[in-house]
């Protein structure tokens, strides 16, 4: 009798235990989401104040009237439609690209062997440890001997073939059974075919993960298009709400208006593409 209640009573606690587990570890979650959305809401709340009411002691904490007005200005002092075509454009396009630049480079890297492919990749790999700004004086001279500042072409192609986009679409390839390729190929399927209507089926979530990566990353980009585009007209998101930054004064309500409208298209991307994402990243991370 005493031998079968000391077992019973050992799984309670540990049930019990866990559960309690299960609280704190909630609570820690529940804590951290926020804690990460409050710096958005504050956003939200100041887009639609004065510059004088954002600085306000005690700070305003509800919504106010100010946010048409602000957006109206920064359409009418910045372009900034011009600027929100521009990132548009450039980003989706970019995205487009890099998605098909990495993914037939890490097809190659994972299903094919030729001389040099370890090699390569470990370049690649390492290239992942230099800093963007190390590039930036020699895409600049190349940008001018091609003729393609103020160019949407200088904006997207030096920097289609991503390192990390590389790197995460062979991993992901690697997942893909060779026997499944090879079978393609027994049927009379060329490359070509095989890459597009087999194998590229198969990485929707790498592929969502990728998109997510190169969107934003070229959405945010500030440096190069800084550098490379001359003219408020050619102006991206980013560079367009620097020059709001004045030496005498800035127009925060107007620069968080702008700030709150370039997050929207990330959000909708990611949005879009969430059920995705998790899969993506976690592709090719356990080997068959």
């Amino acid at each position: 009798m005493t031998a079968t209640v000391q077992p019973a009573r050992r799984r309670r606690r540990a049930s019990a235990s866990t559960r309690s587990l299960s609280a704190v570890l909630t609570g820690v979650v529940a804590l951290g989401a926020v804690l990460m959305l409050v710096p958005f809401v504050w956003l939200v709340v100041a887009s639609t104040h004065s510059t004088s009411e954002i600085f306000s002691s005690p700070p305003a904490l509800l919504p106010g009237d100010r946010f048409w007005t602000n957006l109206s200005g920064l359409f009418t002092s910045l372009q900034f439609g011009e600027a929100l075509r521009n990132s548009l454009v450039v980003a989706a396009v970019y995205t487009a690209l890099g998605m098909l630049v990495c993914s037939t480079a890490g097809y190659a890297f994972a299903k094919f062997r030729f001389r040099g492919r370890d090699a390569m990749f470990t370049a690649i790999i390492a290239s992942l440890a230099l800093p963007g700004q190390v590039t930036l004086v020699p895409l600049f001279k190349m940008m001018v001997a091609l003729g393609w500042l103020n160019s949407y072409q200088g904006l997207i192609l030096p920097n289609l073939a991503l390192p990390f986009g590389i790197f995460l679409m062979r991993q992901a390839m690697q997942s893909v059974p060779d026997e499944l390729i090879q079978a393609a190929r027994v049927d009379g399927a060329g490359e070509l075919r095989t890459f597009f209507q087999i194998v590229i089926p198969t990485m929707r979530p790498a592929l969502a993960a990728l998109a997510i990566f190169l969107f934003l990353g070229q959405w945010n980009d500030f440096v190069y298009p800084l550098i490379v585009q001359r003219t408020p007209e050619a102006y991206t998101v980013p560079v367009s709400l620097a020059t709001l930054h004045g030496v005498q004064s800035t127009d925060y309500g107007q620069l968080l208006t702008g700030t709150l409208i370039s997050v929207v298209p990330v959000l909708i991307l990611f949005l879009f593409l969430q059920r995705y994402f998790v899969a993506g990243l976690l592709a090719g991370s356990v080997k068959q």
